[in-house]
C-alpha cells in the first residue's frame, strides 16, 4: 500500500470533526426512511380493531392484512441494493418517498379489504427499499471513527417514527372521542392515521434533493470529480482526497456490480458470511420485537386494559425504545457491536421470562390480577429497552458494513429481506398463537433471544472502528 494511501485510511480512521455538523445532517435526511419505516410499522397498531370491527373479519385474516406489507418489505429490499447500484442512491431514495406518499393516500381512502391490503403491500415495498439504502448509504458517507454513531440514525429514526405515530394516533383517537371508528374530517379515525403518513413521506423525497450522492457511487459511474468534491465535504480537511479517490478505486477494481450469484459458495447454498447476515436479522425479528408494534394496543385491551389507556401505554414503549436506542448511538462505538449484543440479548431474556409468567395467569373480570399485570406492563418495558440498546441498532449498523464490497449490496439485500420474511412470519403468527397460548407465544420468543447469544458469539466478528475497504 502506498503512504499516501495509507495517510488517508488514518485519515478515515482518525477523522477530526470539521465537516462533522455536515455529515450528521446528510446521515440525519439519509435517515428519513428510517423515519417512514418506523412511521408506517407502527401506525397500524391504531388500526387493527377498527379493520377487524368494519370488515367483520377473524385473527387469521386479518393477521395477513397486517402482515402483508411485509411481503413488499422483502421485495423492495432484495430489488433495493441493484436498483441504487444502477440509478443512484439518491434516485432510489426519491422513488421509495413517491410510493410512501401513493401508500398512505391509499390506505387512508379503501374501498374493500383487498384494497387496504394493496396499498400496504405498495408502502411494504418502499419500507423495504429504505432498509437497504438507508445504512447502506450513512455507511458510504461516514467517516469511519463516527459511522457506527452515524449508522445508528438508521435506527434512531425508526423509533422515532414508532413513536411519533403511536403518538399521532392517541391524539387521533382522543379527537375522535376514543372511538377508532368516529368520524374526523370526513373519514373514520384509522383512516386518518393511515394517511398523515403522507407529510413525513413528502419531507423524505425533499431532503433527498439536499444531500449528495455516495462518493462510491460517484467512482463507479466515472464521476470521480464529484466524488472528489463529495469527499471534501465530508472527510477530515487534512486528508489526501485523491488518496482516497484512490483507495475507493483500488478497491472497486477487484470487484464486480455485486450480483445474487456471488453470494452463493460452499455445501449450504450462500457463503458464510451471507448466513451470518441472515441470522442477525432473524434473530432480531424472532425475539418479537413487533408484536410491540403492530399489536400492542390490541394485545393490552385482551388482558383488560381501556383503548385510550392502551393507545398511552403503546406510546410510553416508544419512549423506552428512543431511550435504549440513544444509549446503543453512545456505547456502539465505544464498546463495540458484540458486547452490546449479548447484553441485550440477555435482557430480553429476562423481560419476555416475565411476560410469559404474568400472562400464564388466568384473567379476573377479564383482567389480569393487579401484579401480574404491572409485571407484565414493567417487562414488556424491560424488553423494548435491551432490544433498543443492542440489536435495534447493532443489526442495521453490521448489515450496513460487515460485508466484503464485492458483495455489500447485494448481501445487504438477500439480509434484509430474510429480515422482512421473519418479520411477517412472527406479525402473521401472533394473533393465532396468542389466541392458543399468549404466554407460550413469549416463552417461544424468549428461546430465540437466548438462541441469539451464542450465535453472537460463535459467528459474529467485531467491526468497529474498520474502514470499508478493510471488510475484505
Amino acid at each position: 500500500m502506498t503512504s499516501t494511501a495509507q495517510a488517508s485510511r488514518s485519515g478515515a480512521r482518525d477523522a477530526h470533526p470539521e465537516h462533522l455538523a455536515h455529515v450528521v445532517f446528510i446521515a440525519a435526511a439519509a435517515a428519513m426512511g428510517g423515519f417512514l419505516f418506523g412511521y408506517d410499522s407502527a401506525v397500524i397498531n391504531g388500526a387493527v380493531e377498527a379493520v377487524r370491527d368494519r370488515y367483520d373479519i377473524g385473527s387469521a385474516a386479518l393477521a395477513q392484512v397486517i402482515a402483508i406489507a411485509l411481503i413488499g418489505c422483502a421485495v423492495g429490499a432484495a430489488t433495493a441494493g441493484r436498483t441504487a447500484d444502477r440509478i443512484g442512491r439518491i434516485r432510489s431514495m426519491q422513488i421509495a418517498a413517491v410510493l410512501f406518499t401513493i401508500s398512505a393516500v391509499g390506505s387512508a381512502l379503501p374501498f374493500a379489504l383487498w384494497d387496504l391490503a394493496l396499498w400496504r403491500v405498495v408502502g411494504g415495498f418502499a419500507i423495504g427499499m429504505a432498509s437497504v439504502i438507508g445504512p447502506a448509504y450513512i455507511a458510504e458517507v461516514a467517516p469511519a471513527a463516527y459511522r457506527g454513531r452515524l449508522g445508528s440514525f438508521q435506527q434512531a429514526a425508526i423509533v422515532v417514527g414508532i413513536a411519533i405515530s403511536q403518538l399521532v394516533n392517541w391524539g387521533i383517537l382522543n379527537a375522535a372521542g376514543g372511538d377508532q371508528r368516529g368520524k374526523l374530517l370526513g373519514l373514520e379515525a384509522w383512516q386518518v392515521m393511515l394517511g398523515v403518513m403522507v407529510v413525513p413521506a413528502v419531507l423524505y423525497g425533499l431532503l433527498s434533493f439536499a444531500i449528495p450522492e455516495s462518493p462510491r457511487f460517484l467512482i463507479s459511474a466515472g464521476k470521480d470529480a464529484r466524488a472528489r468534491e463529495v469527499l471534501a465535504e465530508i472527510e477530515d480537511e487534512d486528508v489526501d482526497l485523491d488518496a482516497r479517490v484512490a483507495e475507493i478505486e483500488l478497491a472497486m477494481k477487484s470487484e464486480h456490480k455485486s450480483a445474487f450469484k456471488d453470494l452463493l459458495g460452499g455445501s449450504f447454498l450462500f457463503k458464510p458470511i451471507v448466513w451470518i447476515g441472515i441470522g442477525l436479522s432473524v434473530f432480531q425479528q424472532f425475539v418479537g420485537i413487533n408484536v410491540a408494534f403492530y399489536y400492542s394496543s390490541t394485545l393490552w385491551q385482551s388482558v383488560g386494559v381501556d383503548p385510550a389507556e392502551s393507545f398511552f401505554y403503546s406510546f410510553t414503549t416508544s419512549i423506552i425504545n428512543i431511550l435504549g436506542t440513544v444509549i446503543a448511538m453512545i456505547f456502539v462505538d465505544r464498546t463495540g457491536r458484540r458486547p452490546l449484543a449479548v447484553i441485550g440479548s440477555v435482557g430480553m431474556v429476562v423481560g419476555l421470562a416475565l411476560e410469559a409468567w404474568a400472562f400464564s395467569y388466568d384473567l379476573v373480570d377479564g383482567r389480569l390480577p393487579a401484579a401480574q399485570g404491572w409485571i407484565a406492563l414493567i417487562a414488556a418495558h424491560v424488553f423494548v429497552l435491551f432490544f433498543a440498546l443492542s440489536w435495534g441498532v447493532v443489526v442495521w449498523v453490521m448489515l450496513g458494513e460487515m460485508f466484503p464490497n464485492k458483495l455489500r449490496a447485494a448481501a445487504l439485500g438477500v439480509a434484509a429481506s430474510a429480515q422482512w420474511i421473519a418479520n411477517w412470519a412472527i406479525t402473521a403468527s401472533f394473533p393465532s398463537l396468542a389466541d392458543w397460548n399468549l404466554s407460550v407465544t413469549y416463552v417461544i420468543y424468549a428461546v430465540f433471544a437466548a438462541l441469539s447469544v451464542p450465535f453472537v458469539l460463535r459467528f459474529v466478528k467485531e467491526t468497529k472502528g474498520k474502514t470499508l475497504e478493510e471488510m475484505g
